[in-house]
């Protein structure tokens, strides 16, 4: 059912989209010949001629067309009849294609007012944030002395917004995560030196006067046993709380653990390692010098601020279930309307516009590109959990990203037709259109490899319950 709903919600801004390009090329006498909502394949569910245009419904939903005679080889319209696309002014034909993305941008302004108007809120993307109830199967927090209904507001003294900072956060301070920094490493180093302090002085050194670099470079004796300790926790990593595209991961990939590192770490038993004629100190201290990261969480509990210190395990947790409320911009009146409906469309507007460009200059894994189908399964959940307010919301910003998304210069989309009439423009004259057909083709071949990987990615996310 609620899936359903979300259908018909992304069905609505496809229908506003075309109608879109419909209505400015009416207002401006274009010769149409169809108007279609839904993909132009499969079963018509209804169809009539008004007019000159024919109007249909397909069975399958979020699609729609616009189909001038230009489309259509076989039109029997002169070619040099002025109702033709290609026949009308450059100005006209490109108000036309920007009408589209125009129409979805409005419709996404008038849902975010509407919602701040009748609801007299509007979400600011930060959130409380409390523990639900303690997990038995990670028991982290339940030792640290976390209790049920405390709200986090810090860690370590930085305020927590929104559960994307503090996730982040737990993400970033991964026990065991395989990374080391130099100040870690040489403090491990020191450690192991301390441990075997007996061992160091059989062998001659003099522990009041060790130079650490010549040490790490020192093999350890075959058969020899050393004692390699547990580092304390280590200080907490804090990554890039802005930025919810950026990765979790704070050190350089320089500082990640070698494969070679990783394995010596399964070679120490109960802290200890016996020397292979091979093994360096400092290759022991790197491969045990990643250890825990210690958090200090500040929660309010009872009107007071308790600050309490864990260390998450090595998949990022520390053992709760949260309870996660947005937060509300008050809508009382018409200034706080426009205002909270500006901000709420700048920010997420930006975060948009933000993650387009990471997918192109490479910053964003492609596994991590989602569409329809999770966008539906997503849509339909949040409708379920926490209603229509939010369900229209998320339709707001879907119009948004739909119009950001046609505007990309690639040939089949908008922006590629709007490019072509720029170049036109420059040029004082079309395209050939035989270039353009050609480069429109490998356009299509594109977006249509991208929808395949992209619907893949989806499908793994269902199977894999990642949404």
């Amino acid at each position: 059912m609620y899936i359903l709903i979300m259908i018909l919600l992304i069905s609505l801004l496809v229908l506003v989209h075309e109608l879109g390009h419909f209505c400015v090329a009416k207002m401006f006498k274009f010769k149409i010949d169809r108007f279609g909502f839904g993909l132009p394949f499969g079963p018509v569910l209804w169809e009539k001629k008004i007019g000159d245009v024919t109007y249909c419904i397909h069975a399958f939903l979020l699609g729609g067309y616009v189909a001038f005679p230009d489309d259509d080889p076989d039109s029997p319209l002169a070619e040099d009849d002025p109702g033709r696309f290609k026949n009308k002014p450059l100005l006209q034909r490109a108000l036309v294609i920007a009408a589209g993305v125009t129409a979805n941008a409005i419709l996404a302004i008038v849902i975010v007012i509407g919602v701040a108007l009748f609801t007299q809120g509007i979400p600011t993307n930060n959130h409380k944030i409390f523990i639900k109830e303690l997990t038995k199967e990670i028991p982290n927090a339940r030792l640290a002395g976390f209790l049920p209904g405390d709200r986090i507001l810090t860690v370590n003294n930085i305020e927590i917004k929104s559960f994307m900072e503090f996730n982040k956060i737990l993400q970033a301070n991964k026990s065991n995560n395989g990374y080391v920094s130099d100040e870690n490493y040489e403090n491990q180093l020191q450690n192991i030196i301390k441990a075997n302090s007996e061992l160091y002085t059989k062998l001659g050194f003099n522990l009041n006067n060790i130079d650490l670099k010549n040490f790490e470079n020192i093999v350890v004796p075959s058969s020899t046993i050393i004692k390699v300790p547990i580092p304390k926790p280590l200080p907490a990593l804090i990554p890039d709380l802005e930025d919810p595209f950026s990765s979790p991961i704070v050190l350089p990939e320089s500082a990640k653990l070698t494969s070679y590192e990783l394995n010596l770490k399964k070679a120490i038993i109960n802290g200890k390692f016996a020397g292979n004629g091979e093994t360096t100190f400092g290759d022991l201290a790197r491969s045990t010098a990643d250890g825990k990261h210690l958090l200090t969480i500040g929660v309010e509990r009872d009107s007071k601020i308790v600050n309490i210190n864990v260390s998450p395990n090595t998949d990022g947790y520390i053992g709760f279930k949260p309870k996660v409320e947005d937060i509300y911009e008050p809508t009382t009146n018409t200034q706080q309307t426009l205002v909270g409906s500006y901000n709420y469309l700048y920010k997420n507007t930006y975060y948009m516009v933000l993650g387009l460009y990471k997918i192109f200059t490479g910053q964003v894994n492609v596994k991590d590109l989602h569409g329809i189908v999770a966008i539906t399964k997503v849509g339909g959940d949040i409708i379920k959990d926490k209603g229509m307010r939010d369900g229209w919301l998320l339709t707001a910003l879907i119009s948004i990203d739909l119009a950001i998304v046609n505007l990309l210069p690639i040939p089949a989309l908008d922006g590629g037709h709007l490019l072509f009439l720029f170049i036109e423009s420059l040029r004082g004259r079309p395209v050939e259109e035989k270039y353009q057909e050609a480069i429109s083709k490998y356009g299509f071949l594109f977006l249509i490899g991208l929808m395949l990987l992209i619907v893949f990615n989806d499908i793994i996310g269902l199977v894999t319950s990642k949404f």
